[in-house]
């Protein structure tokens, strides 16, 4: 078994079908006999759900872009110290519906606040703290809107009724990302079923991060 945790994030445009992927990778995780945290961002603890809600909320159209950042970078302090670090300290594997690196290509490039100066607020929030690996979701932002509206089950939030250019925008912000952090990022075909994505993402966690780990 890992002897320090593994921090494992997962990013992607609306719609790419992360959250469905990653319960099914916590559950093989744990019956394989890791220890896992499955959790979310902005959110994960009540601090931070309730920053959530400010931030999502569609009676919220007048945000400030900086706002919007601030708050994001607010919520992961607050996630990180409650909950992500103590369980890395305990050597669990922490599986994170999006990361620092939302903030940037949503925040950053998107709203044209900029990657580096987004990065920059969010060092102060998450100091040292970045993920061992990175799983971005590779969906075309049309389709990702599309599978949402075609969701009766899901709630349409804020980011999600903005105009599809800010969500090309998105799209084009983590490519740049990608090539930043490319030991660090790995992309996985998201248009493919959930099935197939799920057996590809297991293979890239399981086989390439996890089951080597510390041995």
């Amino acid at each position: 078994m890992i002897q320090k945790g593994i921090f494992i994030t997962f990013e992607g445009p609306e719609g790419a079908g992360k959250t469905t992927v990653i319960t099914e990778l916590a559950k093989r995780l744990v019956e394989e006999g890791w220890n896992v945290v499955l959790t979310r961002e902005p959110g994960g603890i009540r601090i931070a759900e309730k920053i959530r809600e400010i931030i999502l909320d569609n009676n919220h159209q007048e945000m400030d872009a900086k706002t919007e950042a601030l708050l994001y970078a607010a919520a992961r302090r607050q996630h990180l110290v409650e909950k992500v670090i103590p369980a890395l300290d305990d050597g669990f594997i922490v599986l994170c519906d999006r990361f620092v690196d939302s903030s940037l290509a949503y925040q950053g490039y998107a709203r044209g606040l900029g990657i580096d100066e987004v990065l920059l607020i969010n060092k102060f929030a998450i100091a040292n703290t970045m993920p061992d690996l990175t799983v971005f979701f590779d969906i075309d932002p049309e389709e990702g809107l599309a599978r949402i509206a075609n969701n009766s089950e899901r709630e349409q939030n804020r980011l999600d009724k903005e105009n599809i250019q800010f969500h090309r925008k998105v799209y084009e912000g983590y490519q740049e990302l990608i090539h930043r952090y490319p030991d660090r990022i790995v992309t996985t075909d998201a248009s493919l079923s959930e099935l197939e994505v799920t057996e590809n993402v297991w293979k890239i966690i399981y086989f390439q991060h996890i089951k080597y780990s510390n041995s």
